[in-house]
């Protein structure tokens, strides 16, 4: 049974990310055929072609790799205005004027002359942009809906008012797990009788709304008789603490325990009583949506932006005796034995809400991922077609202003150089992913 969850967790992502790319393509596909550009192909995966079917001008396919998808448009690159007779071509004195050429002339002979005016090289700036920024759009909407059904229909992981764990003893708050209970002394809320399962009502006459209520309530009567009302299978019931002051965290503004400048935990003399909150899933308001979206899309850059050296930790950790970073980027490979762990999982907190509710997260993070790494300015990412789009709409509002012609569409094959150290730059990436995912995984369940 186990397995079967396995595989089952390992096959909803794969469907999820395949169904991402498709959706991907499409944002690239629709706005393209609105504006008129011939599309020769709409593919999803790389390699051999197992499945096609044409449909009017276009091929729909699979092949055999489903780790990616494009679609390919007539004219990608201008065409050479051509040269007088007798004349010196400039572009067939170097290398990368060469490969320049080769890939304008090749282009070229793909269409009619007669279809030039549906070329993608064609088309105006802002239509250019449309088109090569409706893939990424569509990932970061699919992240935004797949959210908006975490916050709003499943609801987020919340500490509730009910008491989950309950301390045997006093242990310093450095002491590590598993400390034995030997000759310490009773923790108070256990003398007290407060048992995992209660609803804390109140804590020394104040109402509780949220945990951090019950934290501010006893940490401030240190050393002092309280009541602490709770719910108990349905009746309430008012019981007597003493908390003890003792050396605890303090606590900052976002929950968190506060640090000194050396990296250690900052603590205060406060009171404790030793009682743990459980958790819930809390639906919130479509609100609420917008942030969640800014939060995943501002962490998924910094991840991005840091990519570099992310890649050299992990290559450390699969190469050599360096830590896999548990928040550090994974292949398909990691992603795919995520998914199984989640969905196999038999920890008793890992419910089928919760499994349910971590593999849509897993996925809403993963299409975030794709709108911001996509739009990183390099060729052959879409945010590489973008920039030279925008770097044509400066030219011709330059030459406008300056009362000079039309310079025309900017030539990205100028670029084919640094593209193809780019493509492989992030074929080496990948394949050093998948090796560390092998090697060295990131697990869920340690």
């Amino acid at each position: 049974m186990t397995a079967l969850l396995y595989a089952l967790g390992v096959v909803v992502v794969a469907l999820g990310i395949a169904v991402s790319i498709a959706l991907h393509e499409l944002g690239h596909l629709v706005p393209a055929k609105a504006f008129g550009v011939r599309v020769t192909q709409y593919m999803i995966g790389f390699g051999p072609t197992i499945l096609s079917r044409r449909r009017g001008e276009t091929e729909y396919g699979l092949k055999a790799f489903p780790l990616g998808g494009y679609i390919r448009m007539i004219g990608m690159y201008p065409p050479h205005k051509g040269d007088a007779p007798g004349t010196i071509r400039e572009d067939s004195t170097g290398l990368v004027q060469q490969m320049s050429r080769d890939a304008r002339e090749w282009e070229a002979s793909q269409y009619d002359p007669s279809e030039a005016h549906r070329t993608f090289s064609a088309l105006s700036v802002p239509r250019k942009l449309v088109v090569m920024l409706g893939g990424p759009t569509m990932n970061l909407l699919i992240s935004a809906v797949l959210l908006a059904v975490l916050v709003c229909g499943i609801g987020l992981p919340s500490t509730s008012t009910t008491v989950e764990s309950v301390s045997r003893c006093v242990l310093p708050a450095s002491a590590p797990a598993g400390t034995s209970c030997e000759g310490r002394q009773e923790a108070p809320a256990l003398a007290a009788g407060i048992r995992p399962g209660d609803r804390i009502l109140s804590v020394d006459g104040r109402g509780i709304d949220e945990w951090s209520d019950v934290t501010t309530a006893v940490r401030a009567a240190g050393g002092s008789r309280i009541d602490v009302v709770v719910e108990r299978d349905g009746a309430r019931k008012t019981l007597h603490a003493t908390p003890i002051l003792d050396q605890r965290p303090k606590i900052a503004a976002d929950g968190s325990a506060q640090k000194n400048p050396d990296g250690s935990i900052a603590t205060e003399k406060v009171g404790f009583l030793g009682i743990g909150p459980g958790q819930e899933l809390q639906r919130s308001s479509p609100l609420e949506v917008p942030g969640m979206v800014w939060q995943t899309f501002e962490g998924t850059a910094r991840i991005v932006i840091t990519l570099p050296m992310r890649l050299v930790d992990v290559a450390q950790a699969a190469f050599g005796d360096g830590e896999r970073d548990p928040d550090g980027p994974v292949g398909v490979v990691g992603v795919s034995r995520l998914a199984g762990e989640v969905a196999s999982a038999d920890q008793p907190e890992f419910d089928l809400t919760a499994k349910v509710s971590t593999l849509i997260s897993m996925l809403a993070s993963l299409n975030m991922a794709l709108f911001v790494f996509n739009l990183v300015p390099l060729m052959p990412l879409d945010g590489g077609h973008v920039a030279g789009a925008l770097v044509e709409g400066v030219r011709r509002f330059v030459a406008r202003l300056r009362g000079r012609p039309d310079p025309g569409p900017v030539d990205m094959s100028r670029l084919l150089p640094l593209t193809n150290v780019v493509a492989l730059a992030f074929l080496a990436m990948t394949v050093m992913l998948l090796y560390a995912d092998i090697v060295d995984p990131i697990t869920l369940f340690p």
